[in-house]
């Protein structure tokens, strides 16, 4: 019984396979990629920064702008900017979370600094991934002007420079601009049981 059930299943990988291969062999495009993270779920950022450390172990310079979050002491900002400085350039721009600045001009002037820094850095032929960590919630507030951004990446981005945009409510102009969108959904979460922001999971 066995027997058989091994070689119905080897015979069914083996079509698998000759199917996959025939599909790999219409991809044969390179680009630089419009990345898009979003949703309510958790791991918008986390995502972002796993793509980080693929680019450092393959020898790509990458950057990261964090907007939003601000002096929060983050693992990722520690380890990469201790550890991996000169293959990862990481900017902070924003102040914090605009619940605790309070400061909409203070914000909106954070915001443009950072996306004046991305701009730089997306631009810099040396650089071949950014980062752009949390940047959906400065457009979500009109801090940036959407348009312009996307305008940008459309007409400007070097042609194999990826970049990668973070945050939840990503607006329809920017889905629709990207090559790559994924919506994190949130199922469960303990901080609605009233356990706060753990250590090596949210930061």
């Amino acid at each position: 019984m066995s027997d058989e059930i091994n070689a119905r299943h080897a015979e069914k990988m083996k079509k698998i396979k000759a199917a996959r291969d025939k599909l790999m062999q219409t991809k044969t495009e390179e680009k630089g990629l419009i990345i898009v993270h979003t949703g309510p779920g958790k791991g918008k950022s986390s995502s972002g920064f796993g793509m980080i450390m693929r680019c450092i172990a393959h020898g790509m310079p990458c950057a990261v702008v964090q907007f939003i979050k601000g002096n929060w002491e983050t693992g990722e900002k520690t380890f990469l900017r201790e550890r991996f400085a000169e293959e990862c350039r990481f900017f902070v721009s924003g102040e914090g979370f605009t619940w605790e600045t309070q400061d909409r001009e203070r914000d909106i002037a954070a915001a443009q600094n950072g996306w004046k820094i991305a701009k730089e850095q997306i631009l810099d032929p040396e650089i071949r991934f950014v980062l752009l960590d949390e940047i959906n919630i400065a457009l979500r507030y009109d801090y940036l002007d959407i348009d312009e951004v996307v305008d940008f990446l459309l007409t400007q981005k070097p042609d194999m420079t990826h970049v990668v945009l973070t945050g939840r409510n990503a607006k329809p102009e920017l889905i629709e601009a990207a090559d790559l969108v994924t919506e994190m959904a949130l199922v469960k979460h303990p901080f609605r049981d009233g356990i706060k922001a753990q250590l090596g999971v949210e930061f």
